[in-house]
């Protein structure tokens, strides 16, 4: 029972800082997360890891030399958004690139996901890794969709020991993928967490029961067995695991060495994880295996879960060296490491947004018709924001209105704020793709986000649009940038390619594929038609014709049983009404073409995906 706690909102922001106050000489705060207290060798690459909070002492309390370099922190059992885990990256980074490392779940590769394309678009080297280590949670052939669950501690740390040995990008992202390939992880409850302010668990366990292949996020197991002895509860962990060690040694040349992590959940205690600990040990001797550095304790923890899990890495030469390297955090010690002199640069802002770019002058040009072009899209989304809610609460929990004008609202602010900066068209796209993400939240905002970036990438901040054909026109938003200066072909291009770029992150971050009724099933019917238009009608009659069809497409979703995104544990319910996700970005790029005369405020605008009466 979570019983400590003042407003239940703010549990996550006061515990991270609670633990910065007693953790001063190890950790500092920055918007998102923590960095470490010490200084980073110049050229080193970067872990950052992250998750959200009631796991302690995941993920803060790994930071530090020989482990993480910043931990993004979540609200509880939520992950960090896209702009924390940026401005965790951003403090951390110096020079040699940075790593996201982070559980497998559909939040965290959502949102670490769009922070890798944002910090990629402003030039940093990132990579992630996800970490797949748990058996219950996907079949042995088929080990992608797997969770990270206590996994996590082991992957990373052999993922930090690579960065502190100096190994560089692509050599410590090889180590940990080999790392996580050898990891498998089961776990066993006792009785299930609660909520900061809630008055009852998450999931009960019967008395004398135990549930098999739990979640770290309260999700209960997949099955229950009768709650046996220490001894048979240790040869269950250790007998499933190893039921795969073929697989899981081959990647490490069927290494009989192996490392284990006996992990508590949160109520079990010292005393019962080390009674289970001395059987898991007799059991590895017994099957040949040789244990180096064994772990127990609490390291990744879910509240106040009772329970505990085993964790078992294979090794070779290298991965027992980085496993085995020293370390000096807040939560976890081993080893001894030179002292290192303490941080002094400014961590109070400057990492929060993306740096502004001076732009060229053409690019400056372009980036303030582009903010004028966000006024448009959050008038639209704010004139169709109350429609937007009802279709979401069909199938969702009708949330998608508001979170689309929050997003628009903030991102047209923060492209303004830019464009006074003097920031080119690439950057004002940066800055309002991270405002709309922090702002929006969830799903739709991470996508916004990294959509916009996306797109920015592509302008960059140097070259603007050139005059050539095209005439005047009073059309909103991409018109503005486009055919009011005279529109010339590889302009049209260019933009276009912009859009391809922007639909292939949603595509790449998001994970749907047309007909999962989201966005995508409106988004890539406008890209192909508008790539297929180009050529031969020009780019405003092509915008056009793409916009049409994205209308058709988002109406079309209304014959579709969700598979993916908000509504898929819904299934059929949704069947009759379009997709909240698909109908939005319809309405976005009708107001934005190029010649157009609809107002934003006009429910049943031309080229605008018409209103159910």
């Amino acid at each position: 029972m979570t019983v400590l706690t003042n407003d239940p909102r703010a549990f996550a922001d006061e515990a991270l800082a609670g633990f910065a106050a007693a953790h001063a000489e190890d950790i500092r705060t920055v918007h998102g997360g923590v960095v470490r207290a010490s200084a980073t060798p110049p050229g080193q690459v970067a872990l950052v890891i992250g998750g959200g909070t009631g796991h302690y002492p995941a993920f803060a309390g790994w930071v530090g030399p020989g482990f993480a370099h910043g931990a993004a922190c979540g609200h509880v059992f939520a992950s960090p958004s896209a702009s924390q885990i940026c401005s965790v990256a951003r403090a951390a980074d110096n020079g040699g690139g940075v790593i996201l490392g982070f559980g497998n779940y559909a939040g965290d590769n959502l949102h670490f996901g769009q922070a890798a394309e944002q910090l990629s678009a402003e030039g940093m080297d990132v990579r992630t890794l996800a970490v797949t280590d748990d058996i219950a949670s996907g079949p042995p052939d088929d080990t992608a969709p797997r969770r990270g669950i206590a996994g996590d501690f082991s992957v990373l740390k052999i993922l930090g020991g690579a960065a502190e040995a100096g190994l560089g990008i692509d050599a410590a992202v090889r180590a940990g993928r080999r790392a996580n390939a050898a990891t498998r992880s089961l776990g066993l409850a006792f009785g299930g967490c609660t909520l900061p302010g809630a008055d009852r668990p998450l999931f009960t366990v019967p008395a004398g029961r135990m549930s098999v292949g739990l979640g770290i996020h309260g999700e209960p197991g997949i099955a229950e067995l009768p709650l046996p002895t220490a001894d048979r509860a240790a040869d269950l962990l250790v007998d499933t695991i190893l039921a795969e060690r073929a697989v899981a040694s081959a990647g490490v040349g069927g290494s009989d060495r192996v490392a284990p992590l006996l992990n508590g959940l949160g109520a079990t205690k010292y005393e019962e994880l080390y009674v289970v600990h001395r059987r898991v040990a007799e059991r590895l001797a017994a099957e040949g295996l040789t244990v180096v550095a064994p772990v127990v304790g609490e390291q990744i923890t879910s509240l106040g879960m009772a329970g505990l899990s085993l964790t078992l890495t294979f090794l070779d030469d290298e991965l027992e060296a980085l496993w085995t390297a020293p370390a000096a955090t807040a939560a976890f010690r081993r080893g001894a490491l030179m002292p290192r002199p303490p941080r002094t640069d400014d961590l109070t802002t400057v990492h929060r947004v993306p740096p502004v770019v001076p732009g060229g002058p053409g690019s400056r040009a372009l980036g303030a018709r582009l903010a004028e072009a966000l006024l448009t899209v959050r008038d639209t989304v704010v004139a169709h924001e109350a429609r937007l809610g009802d279709l979401d609460a069909v199938a969702g929990d009708g949330d998608h209105g508001i979170g689309m004008r929050r997003g628009a609202e903030a991102a047209a602010a923060a492209a303004r704020e830019a464009v006074a900066l003097g920031a080119g068209a690439g950057t004002v796209l940066a800055h309002a793709g991270a405002a709309w993400s922090e702002r929006a939240g969830g799903t739709s905002g991470a996508l916004w986000g990294a959509a916009l970036t996306s797109f920015g990438a592509v302008l960059g901040d140097h070259d603007g649009v050139t005059a050539g054909s095209g005439g005047g026109s009073a059309g909103h938003g991409i018109g503005r940038a486009g055919r009011d200066v005279g529109m010339a072909e590889r302009d049209g291009a260019r933009l276009t390619r912009a859009v391809r770029a922007a639909v292939d992150a949603v595509l790449r971050i998001g994970g749907a594929r047309p007909g999962d009724k989201t966005l995508v099933d409106a988004a890539v019917p406008f890209a192909d038609r508008l790539e297929a238009a180009l050529p031969t009608a020009g780019f405003a009659a092509a915008w056009a014709q793409a916009a049409r069809a994205a209308g058709e497409a988002a109406e079309a979703t209304a014959a579709i049983a969700a598979r993916l995104g908000r509504a898929r544990t819904h299934g059929v319910r949704g069947l009759g009404s379009p997709d909240p996700g698909a109908i939005s970005f319809a309405l976005i790029v009708a107001a934005l073409t190029p010649g157009s005369s609809s107002a934003p405020n006009a429910p049943n605008a031309p080229n605008a995906p018409k209103e159910k009466r």
